[in-house]
């Protein structure tokens, strides 16, 4: 099989055999993700600023 017909292949495959998610669900699903990962990264965020005080504290007890 050469590179050319795996690529007509898999386009009829995508076309014909896939199916895809509605516009409407697709927005409504990537704004639940986009939320999910701010919030997480708020977390993260959070969780890293009370770690680094907590080193930093440590350190200058330390010293």
């Amino acid at each position: 099989m050469n590179i050319v017909s795996y690529i007509k292949e898999s386009f009829s495959e995508l076309k014909e055999h896939v199916s895809w998610t509605a516009l409407p669900e697709l927005s409504n699903l990537t704004v639940i993700v986009l939320v999910f990962s701010l919030i997480f990264a708020g977390l993260i965020w959070l969780a890293d600023s009370i770690l680094s005080r907590i080193v930093k504290l440590y350190f200058d007890f330390i010293n």
